[in-house]
């Protein structure tokens, strides 16, 4: 797919240098560390960048950044407007305020509460308006024309994706030795401005880009093959249905293929960055990650830089990543037990499952379901265990006590 000709292309390795001197001081400079338990996992020698370690937790500040130190005294003066209901809204919002310039945010009714509050925290006019970020997008340009703005795009401009350049610039610098960059795709900004650095700098370096499964659409363009795309995924951040227009013409000549990474990918991707590395990724930050979990052959024996781009997931989401995690380990697991119904059955298996050293976390009665009999009791009982073999082990107890559960 790649072609390392970069000398026509919007955005070539000088403006990403450009970007970063503009951006420097102002951004952090975010670690790149080896994760040598995510290395023994996927095979690869893992570097991972935490661009979640930004102050609004995701890298768009980057790009938000330079784009807003190149306007013109007058657009500074006039203001600027986004759309977005995720990561551009905080880093525009942030960084206008730092420069003294007048930003509004618009945003679909149907964001979350807590996301509107943090665009709103960093000083900016939030206008909600549509029921989706085409709407709300739409409104943004109206407004834009109304009110005289200049409207910044989350990922189709040149400044944009210079500044998420410098990501792989710092990476590269820290560790010249990578001969793999995988990043995530959603608009195409950031993959495009990675791609244009890390080329530059190597051209035999692979840039390898992420979609989720259920919004491919870079890889659709690339490939000439339309495909469904659309869905309710974890990984909101790329979730688009239409990439920027310069992105698409860098991610063909230089980025080298695209990956696909399903639901189950992306939340075993979050678990492990929390588990391993002590870190929170939200869906989109984890997608690099759950491309090596989803493709180890591709990856294995390369080295390897990750981009965890953004850590802002609502925590109630999160909640539920962690405990689905248990439920594929088989550390919580639901088992029912069918017996007579009489006083002292329950405190009987409770004991039976405390005395194998599992936890009940939630019990319930049904006494009225057809298949149960009519002097009988059924019990669905919630249990945490160590691992697969534990849980096996009380199933084990349980049943030479004469009450073999099933799993419910």
């Amino acid at each position: 797919m790649a072609d390392t000709q970069q000398t026509s292309l919007p955005v070539t390795l000088d403006d990403v240098r450009a970007a970063a001197a503009t951006i420097a001081g102002q951004v952090e400079r975010t670690p790149l560390n080896l994760s040598k338990t995510l290395s023994a996992i996927t095979g690869a020698e893992v570097w991972v960048k935490f661009e979640n370690q930004q102050f609004t937790a995701a890298f768009k500040e980057r790009g938000a950044l330079n784009r807003l130190s190149l306007l013109s005294e007058d657009q500074k003066k006039a203001g600027v407007i986004a759309a977005s209901a995720g990561n551009h809204s905080q880093g525009v919002a942030y960084h206008a305020r730092r420069l003294g310039i007048p930003a509004t945010i618009v945003m679909p009714e149907t964001t979350p509460f807590t996301k509107v509050e943090q665009t709103r925290s960093h000083g900016c006019r939030v206008l909600l308006n549509g029921l989706s970020f085409d709407e709300a997008k739409a409104e943004a340009y109206n407004v834009q024309q109304r009110e005289g703005l200049t409207f910044i795009h989350p990922f189709d401009d040149p400044h944009i994706i210079a500044g998420q350049g410098t990501i792989a610039l710092e990476m590269l610098e820290a560790n010249p030795d990578l001969d793999m960059l995988v990043v995530p795709i959603g608009g195409g900004g950031l993959v495009a401005g990675m791609a244009v650095a890390a080329k530059g700098l190597n051209p035999d370096i692979r840039i390898i880009g992420v979609e989720s499964a259920m919004y491919p659409a870079m890889k659709q363009e690339i490939e000439g093959k339309p495909v469904h795309v659309g869905g309710s995924t974890i990984a909101e951040g790329i979730a688009v249905k239409d990439v920027g227009r310069i992105p698409l013409e860098i991610v063909r000549s230089l980025v080298d293929d695209i990956v696909l990474v399903e639901e189950a990918h992306l939340e075993r991707a979050i678990t492990l960055f929390a588990e391993v590395e002590k870190t929170i990724a939200e869906g989109a930050g984890a997608a690099g990650l759950a491309a090596l979990l989803a493709h180890p052959a591709r990856f294995s024996g390369h080295k390897i830089g990750l981009v965890l781009c953004g850590g802002n997931i609502d925590t109630r989401l999160l909640a539920s990543v962690l405990t689905r995690a248990l439920v594929r380990q088989n550390r919580l697991a639901r088992i029912r037990i069918i017996g007579d119904d009489r006083p002292g059955l329950l405190a009987l298996v409770s004991k039976i499952i405390g005395d194998n050293g599992a936890n009940i976390m939630e019990v319930s009665h049904n006494r009225i379901a057809l298949d149960v009999p009519a002097k009988g009791a059924e019990f669905d009982i919630l249990i945490e265990t160590r691992d697969s073999q534990h849980t096996q082990e009380v199933i084990e107890a349980l049943t030479l006590a004469g009450y073999p559960p099933r799993q419910a």
